[in-house]
């Protein structure tokens, strides 16, 4: 199933319909519950290590609060040091835009295959649905990313898209998928975890030899120098970003970072927060064009598709902090339940429910449902390395689903809560008569299953605190 140029995976329901089916998958939350559990629990070791991480974490919030304050400045730099370094700058306001960019620049070079490194802002934009539309087959070469395309499935988590897939199922695609994609998979292939990597690797090798065009993203893009960085783990992402004779990279404005030694801080942080890493195995950095060395020809395309709209919201903004580590995915007892597919995005988890109603706005069920898929226990604020206040902007963007009328119910809760707090003596009366009745309270009231069936309700107390504070203050 493929998101369109809007990035919503057609034919998905909303969350709490996608959530509910999801969670009677037994595989799915085993596979989830072991992959999340492993990653968060490598994550906190790797983390301890460092004595100055808080201060880390603030730095990184400074950076790039800063440089989105700043953004038009930063943004004309970076065109202005990727031109002089030999590459070529193209600005996409929406994926539609984006995908003509770059479908035209690949149909130019008389290629019809290209290489693509793991990217979200591509997933986003529906690039690999664009180029096939204009016979222009699109080749994922990071491991994850390729079980996924050889299963015509869907990435479900930020870092690792096949997360929910165990070594069986994979084996099972290799090999029925394998051979009609290329080289196909060895006889007697394993479920080990070292063949299925070999069976991987020489499928992509005659890819990577044979190809003329790479796509990439890009974690981070310095204004002061026009350099691009990827991080990676596996080696593919260096592959596709220097034999290529032309490389196109699509990358978020919200990516750029001022000076080369802002990047310092974020060598930290990202691997640790991410792969549980000291440091990740690549780090690919490259500037514009350079004779004999790399693809001859680099194009940028910096891809709005909502970016702006987010940066003029003063709450919701910090998500445009976001690097991308999915530590907050890992930590979040919803996402563990439901899986990444529920959320109907390219960006599941905690970071998605707050970023991609920012980005589609919350017109279409799907998008006003994400605000509400938490539980706003907090545990994303305290792991995320850019200290993103997660559960304060879901508030904030239930407010505004609230007020175009998404969820009727609770419009009508606040207007009467509101009147209450208005009038303290209906308040102190109903809540003495509330007291006065709790022996006749239904343990679960009619139409509150959905909350009562994993909830319990508080017990009343036997008489107000304004009452009890009455009697006993002096």
């Amino acid at each position: 199933m493929n998101p369109g140029t809007s990035g919503t995976f057609i034919g998905m329901p909303a969350f709490p319909r996608a959530a509910r089916d999801a969670v009677r998958d037994t595989t799915l939350r085993d596979n989830l519950r072991h992959a999340t559990h492993t990653i968060r629990d490598k994550r906190a070791k790797a983390v301890a290590e460092l004595a100055d991480w808080q201060e880390l974490r603030e730095a990184g919030k400074q950076i790039k609060d800063h440089t989105l304050r700043h953004l038009d400045h930063y943004l004309e730099q970076l065109e202005e040091s990727v031109t002089a370094a030999g590459g070529i700058v193209h600005w996409a306001a929406d994926a539609t835009e984006a995908n003509r960019i770059v479908t035209d620049l690949v149909k130019a070079t008389g290629e019809s295959e290209v290489v693509k490194v793991k990217s979200m802002a591509t997933q986003e934009i529906g690039l690999n649905e664009a180029l096939a539309a204009e016979g222009i087959h699109a080749y994922e070469t990071d491991l994850a990313e390729l079980i996924v395309q050889l299963g015509d499935d869907r990435p479900s988590h930020i870092l690792v898209p096949a997360i929910h897939r165990n070594r069986g199922e994979i084996r099972a695609i290799f090999r029925e998928r394998m051979g009609s994609w290329g080289r196909p998979a060895p006889d007697g292939l394993t479920d080990e975890p070292a063949d299925l990597a070999e069976a991987a690797r020489l499928h992509l090798r005659e890819k990577f030899l044979r190809a003329k065009v790479g796509i990439s993203g890009a974690n981070f893009m310095i204004a002061e120098t026009g350099t691009l960085v990827v991080f990676e783990s596996e080696g593919n992402g260096r592959m596709c970003l220097t034999l290529p004779d032309t490389l196109i990279s699509v990358v978020g404005i919200e990516k750029t970072i001022p000076t080369w030694r802002d990047l310092e801080v974020f060598l930290q942080t990202l691997p640790r927060s991410s792969t549980a890493e000291r440091m990740n195995p690549y780090t690919s950095m490259w500037t514009g064009t350079a004779d004999g060395d790399g693809p001859r020809t680099f194009h940028l395309v910096l891809l709005d598709n909502g970016r702006t709209d987010a940066l003029a919201d003063d709450v919701g903004r910090q998500a445009l902090r976001c690097i991308r580590c999915s530590a907050c995915l890992n930590v979040c007892p919803v996402y563990e339940r439901a899986g990444g597919h529920a959320y109907g995005s390219v960006y599941p988890g905690p970071i998605g429910a707050i970023l991609t109603p920012q980005l589609r706005g919350t017109a279409s069920e799907i998008d006003a449902s994400l605000p509400y898929a938490s539980s706003l226990c907090g545990a994303c604020y305290e792991v995320c390395p850019v200290a993103i206040d997660i559960p304060e902007v879901l508030v904030h963007l239930r407010e505004k689903v609230a007020g175009q009328g998404g969820h009727p119910w609770e419009k009508a809760a606040m207007k009467a809560a509101a009147w209450a707090m208005d009038h303290p003596a209906a308040m102190a009366a109903g809540e003495r008569l509330t007291a006065r009745t709790r022996a006749l309270h239904p343990k679960r009231p009619p139409g509150a299953s959905a909350w009562t069936d994993s909830r319990d309700l508080p017990q009343l107390p036997a008489e107000p605190f304004r009452d009890w504070w009455r009697k006993n203050r002096t």
